[in-house]
């Protein structure tokens, strides 16, 4: 099983009324839920650890995992509160509000984590939970306790709206970062966490040397480029589709990226430093076609296994 440890929020959207202005409707959603909801659909053999509320939000996101197919019995329920984000869109780009003070995703406590079964192979952090204390520093427990045997991804997703302490965010990040195999990170987030003049290959050298056997960099519609232990470098190209928006895109290539590497057997510490190129290749090129088919319809709505 493939463990998706982070956020599961609701997202606010803007629809318009019978009377001409303007409501919000509830959409379930966060980076780490669609990368879960995403491997669920491709037929992973997948779970989630989230902090869950009992509210009717909450079960609107419980409701929502199990419909495709996620596993959910390592989620750590409470009667706090669910984040709200509510959105606003200008000129066709986001912005967002947050309700998250004392929320149940956002208050999960190391003394919270349960205890992993032998059936979790690989861990998958990520999104806004790792930026939000105190439950971001949860995540940081898990990963040092649960990490060690397991294979380890983490995508960032720099949100710097989110980041309240610079120093002890780039620090916990670092943290994570040694005990990871795959950390993949947007050309943009690559730029922030590596300040500085620099190309994307050295600055993807510089982070390989935090600790992850393989840095994987998205360039958006430009396609995405790897490189391995052993500085192998890897590149494949985005496909080419009508995109009505980019929500969820990046969660849904991390989803194709460990379906693949999942299926290949390659889905652990030995496998993600030993990988060959044409593995690889044919790993980013999955995540490439299951993204292309998210931002081709509205929202974060990534395929199911028969759509491809």
């Amino acid at each position: 099983m493939i463990l998706c440890c982070g956020e599961a929020l609701i997202d606010m959207i803007p629809v318009p009324t019978v009377e001409g202005g303007s409501a919000f409707a509830p959409h379930s959603g966060g980076a780490v839920f669609n990368t879960a909801i995403a491997l669920g659909r491709l037929g992973a053999d997948v779970g989630m650890l989230t902090g869950l509320s009992t509210d009717l939000f909450g079960a609107q996101l419980a409701g929502a995992l199990a419909a495709s197919g996620v596993d959910t019995s390592q989620v750590i329920s409470s009667d706090r509160l669910t984040t709200l984000a509510f959105v606003q869109l200008r000129d066709g780009h986001a912005s967002y509000t947050f309700y998250d003070e004392n929320s149940a995703g956002r208050m999960i406590a190391p003394e919270d984590l349960p205890s992993l079964p032998d059936s979790v192979d690989a861990l998958f952090f990520g999104g806004i939970s790792l930026a939000c204390e105190p439950g971001a520093e949860a995540y940081a427990a898990l990963l040092e306790r649960e990490g060690a045997t397991r294979a380890v991804m983490i995508d960032p997703n720099i949100r710097p709206g989110f980041i309240r302490d610079e120093g002890a965010f780039r620090a916990r990040l670092d943290r994570m970062f040694a005990k990871a195999d795959i950390v993949k990170v947007s050309d943009e987030d690559l730029h922030w966490l590596i300040p500085g003049p620099g190309g994307l290959a050295e600055k993807a050298a510089l982070l390989q040397a935090r600790g992850p056997a393989l840095v994987l960099v998205t360039r958006g519609g430009e396609g995405a480029t790897a490189w391995t232990a052993d500085g192998t470098e890897v590149s494949i190209a985005a496909n080419k589709v009508t995109v009505v928006d980019t929500v969820g895109a990046g969660d849904t290539f991390n989803a194709g990226v460990l379906d693949r590497f999942a299926s290949f057997g390659l889905l652990t510490k030995a496998g993600v430093r030993g990988i060959g190129p044409e593995a690889l290749r044919t790993a980013l090129a999955f995540g490439a076609r299951v993204a292309g088919i998210t931002v081709s319809r509205a929202g974060a709505n990534p395929p199911w296994r028969e759509e491809l």
